[in-house]
């Protein structure tokens, strides 16, 4: 076991960007289609890989038994949760048709981006299209009555080899008929692992070059030996607001870091962000975007000059702070979609800037994508985070004050990469950090 490491990834992920869409909340019309028309926009902001939300025929079930706590509470009485499949195998009209859906892979591509769609195996619909035909695709009890999973779902049956076979050729299915270059798994902890070992196997057999993210806070020590290039780490992700936000001190980020690189395989690979489709869910009206820029981009900055892969989810290019729902769309709750009027004000073009400069400075500095993260001790480690990234070549230091009180930070000399926040110089060897002032300096 001590022997294992993580599975080497492409070259290309190193180097890599993701940007999340919610097709239900990146445009009014909440299609393919007119996401498709975005794509350059995407592409322009120095992303290099698109991650979509479901895709396929949500289950329309109108039982409320069904439904999920959360999507009761949002209120607009959609039955339509995206993360309750329906058929495995088709594109919902909601989003368009297999053609738009193709369309928007080849647009993707042209423009150096790659695709990866999102699959939903833990559990299905009630009234999905394979249940009454084949009942043993789900768990049931000892009154032969369907189990339930956490989110009052119908929890797949994975002992049974129908179901699995049913599951491998459809992720077969979209990577050969569709072309995509990889999958983002939901809940994919509650899976058995040797499923999506196979699964992985016969994909790889169709395409070379794909890439798999596990949702999972990665404590499945063995996820990347063979199944997966990357996971959450849901911890860190999920802290981040709360520290943003003054509610967790800045320490808790490191420490979650730590704990799941000191418990996953040698080489393992985790994402770096604080936003995506389930917190802006959850924020309703109080989007963390509302702490206003500076906060943001000390996040962003963090985010960036971390190891691992970072995730930008959509709108956060604009600075875009409205409701975000992954239960409305054009038809429940219009008009909880990403005001792109935000784009063309200072505060949007302030924040396309910002991004694409951080991109750019994280691949023109090969510590930044390739060097390994050593955390820095300081006398504030509830308010401020310091590391480097290093290797042989160069070491590049990162200083954040999450905190609320201006700190001084050691830099021991060297280039400023990039700052912000107010961060100063005071003499060679000292930074000033104001609250939510950041620092990258090589030495």
């Amino acid at each position: 076991m001590s022997n294992l490491t993580a599975k080497a990834a492409p070259e290309f992920l190193k180097d890599s960007v993701i940007y999340q869409i919610n097709l239900r909340t990146f445009t009014p019309d909440g299609t393919l289609r007119a996401a498709e028309r975005l794509l350059p926009h995407i592409a322009a902001l120095g992303a290099d890989m698109v991650y979509l939300c479901p895709v396929t025929l949500a289950d329309d079930d109108p039982r409320p038994e069904f439904w999920s706590d959360r999507q009761k509470q949002s209120g607009l009485n959609n039955p339509k949760n995206i993360y309750r499949v329906g058929d495995y195998y088709a594109v919902d009209p909601e989003y368009g048709t297999d053609d738009d859906l193709k369309s928007f892979v080849r647009t993707a591509h042209g423009l150096g981006l790659r695709v990866l769609l999102d699959l939903v195996y833990y559990h299905c619909g009630p009234s999905a299209a394979f249940l009454a035909e084949h009942p043993d695709f789900a768990v049931r009890d000892e009154n032969g009555e369907i189990r339930n999973g956490h989110w009052h779902f119908p929890e797949l049956n994975f002992a049974s080899s129908g179901l699995r076979e049913y599951l491998w050729r459809n992720m077969e299915y979209f990577v050969r008929e569709f072309d995509v270059d990889g999958y983002r798994c939901d809940v994919a902890g509650a899976v058995p692992l040797d499923f999506w070992e196979e699964g992985r196997r016969r994909i790889d057999a169709l395409k070379p070059g794909l890439i798999m993210l596990a949702e999972s806070e990665g404590d499945r020590r063995e996820e990347q030996r063979a199944a997966f290039e990357l996971n959450y780490g849901m911890t860190f992700i999920w802290s981040f607001p709360a520290v943003l936000r003054g509610e967790k001190p800045a320490s808790a980020l490191r420490e979650a870091r730590e704990q799941r690189r000191a418990e996953a395989l040698p080489g393992a690979r985790f994402l770096a962000a604080f936003d995506n489709h389930d917190l802006a869910n959850d924020q309703y009206d109080d989007r963390i975007e509302k702490l206003g820029p500076e906060r943001i981009e000390a996040a962003l900055a963090f985010c960036f000059a971390l190891d691992g892969v970072p995730l930008l989810y959509c709108g956060q290019e604009i600075a875009d702070s409205h409701r975000h729902s992954i239960f409305g769309n054009r038809f429940y709750g219009p008009g909880l979609v990403i005001d792109w009027s935000n784009a063309v004000t200072p505060a949007g073009e302030r924040r396309m800037r910002f991004l694409k400069e951080l991109i750019a400075l994280r691949r023109r500095t090969p510590a930044l994508t390739q060097g390994e993260t050593v955390w820095l001790d300081n006398p504030y480690p509830d308010e401020l985070l310091t590391f480097r990234r290093t290797m042989p070549a160069e070491s590049v230091l990162t200083a954040v004050n999450f905190g609320r009180e201006t700190r001084t930070v050691g830099t021991g000399g060297g280039e400023v990469l990039f700052r912000g926040g107010g961060a100063a110089l005071n003499g060679g060897d000292e930074a000033v950090l104001p609250p939510s002032g950041f620092l990258i300096s090589r030495t």
